[in-house]
């Protein structure tokens, strides 16, 4: 994508925004990584994607989650779009 980042951002509130990804996404741009704050992060639809944290098996994503900062994590690609409301909680 032209942005660099596999979804579209748009900011709600100071550090909360909503992510979209399509499914047309390129596999290889999901890739493992971690982020420098925590996040508290919502699904806002109906999706059959995945999330896998380090060491642990992929879960769906469905209502919400918490990612510590610093923990490796990805997503798994699905056939329908993904919505994700994030809040960044900055120490």
């Amino acid at each position: 994508m032209v942005n660099d980042f596999p979804f579209t951002q748009t900011e709600i509130s100071n550090n909360t925004y909503t992510r979209e990804f399509s499914p047309e996404v390129a596999t290889d741009e999901l890739q493992w990584h971690y982020d420098e704050e925590d996040r508290i992060v919502e699904s806002l639809n109906d999706n059959d994607w995945l999330v896998q944290f380090d060491n642990e098996l992929p879960k769906e994503i469905k209502g919400t989650f918490f990612i510590e900062k610093k923990k490796y994590h990805r997503i798994i690609k699905g056939t329908t779009p993904l919505k994700l409301k994030i809040k960044k909680i900055k120490c």
